[in-house]
């Protein structure tokens, strides 16, 4: 999740593309050759009509100018990262790029500092983040957030390892150092395994998510513990070897911020209501793999409710 402590995105993730290093060193090993062609998942690129009766909540400034200005701040697979020609992909893209297409604009993507892009959207210099934010108490004082996404923490194994996250006493487990898993979930559940009695868990940290990917596929690690859409996607990518192990901990909306007050907020939220009621929502998140963290209900600033 980003920066602690408001439980959204850990940094630094820097995932290789699409778990590359992991398929290439089950490949490696297995003796076969990986088609590199193939690691990256591709965009979706779904078409949606217009929809002219949303499209009219949006600002005048935006209508009239057709685009819509979005800060970013990649990589963080699934939801916004870069492929190998430099373009940003993932399925938060996906899902904005049908956002777009439901207010009749054009998404106008813009790198920039994760913490840089709320006091942006602010300024004016952006309309709206799309960096994987969670929506929080603390955060809707500064932005509206109109959420699309619950993500939490879940662990994953390898398939057919029955393994419980509450009671990893004494099991290797890998994390992302300076993720909420390295600093505060796994230390938590070790803690308790020596409040009990049993030995602690062995947190082992790793620089980036492939390299605790790869721990567990190699046996290295028995399990790693990442934030659930990076987890559903290592899954996924992995075809098969992977599987998720109890629950989704500690869930929290992802959401896009912008200007407190605006009149966009309305304008996306009707958007991903719109997107979510005609089946757009559900195929782009499956594409992804995240189907797990799919909401029903668009809101604005769910986190205080």
């Amino acid at each position: 999740m980003r920066v602690r402590p408001l439980r959204a995105r850990s940094r630094p993730v820097r995932v290789l593309s699409a778990v590359a290093a992991v398929l290439i060193a089950v490949g490696t090993l297995a003796g076969c050759v990986v088609d590199e062609s193939a690691l990256d998942t591709k965009p979706l690129k779904i078409t949606v009509a217009e929809q002219p009766e949303i499209a009219a909540l949006l600002p005048p400034a935006i209508r009239e100018s057709g685009r819509l200005r979005i800060g970013t701040n990649p990589p963080y697979q699934p939801n916004e990262f870069k492929n190998r020609e430099g373009e940003i992909i993932g399925f938060d893209v996906d899902l904005v790029d049908a956002i777009a297409q439901v207010l009749g604009v054009r998404p106008e993507y813009n790198e920039a500092d994760f913490d840089k892009i709320i006091p942006a959207i602010q300024a004016g210099s952006f309309d709206m983040g799309m960096s994987s934010f969670t929506d929080s108490v603390e955060r809707e004082k500064e932005v509206d957030f109109v959420d699309y996404f619950s993500a939490g923490v879940q662990w994953a194994a390898k398939a057919g390892r029955d393994i419980d996250p509450d009671n990893a006493c004494g099991l290797r487990v890998g994390v992302q150092a300076t993720t909420v898993e390295d600093t505060d979930e796994v230390p938590a559940k070790s803690e308790a395994c020596l409040k009990a009695g049993k030995d602690p868990i062995i947190k082992v940290k790793f620089d980036t998510q492939d390299q605790a990917v790869n721990a567990v596929l190699l046996g290295q690690v028995d399990a790693f513990s990442a934030d659930s859409p990076v987890t559903a996607y290592a899954i996924k990518k992995t075809d098969g070897q992977l599987a998720a192990v109890g629950p989704t901990y500690d869930a929290a909306p992802y959401g896009f911020p912008v200007v407190k007050g605006s009149a966009l907020g309305p304008a996306v939220q009707q958007a991903v209501q719109y997107l979510i009621d005609n089946g757009q929502y559900e195929q782009i998140a499956k594409h992804w793999g995240v189907e797990a963290g799919m909401i029903t209900v668009a809101e604005i600033n769910g986190a205080a409710k």
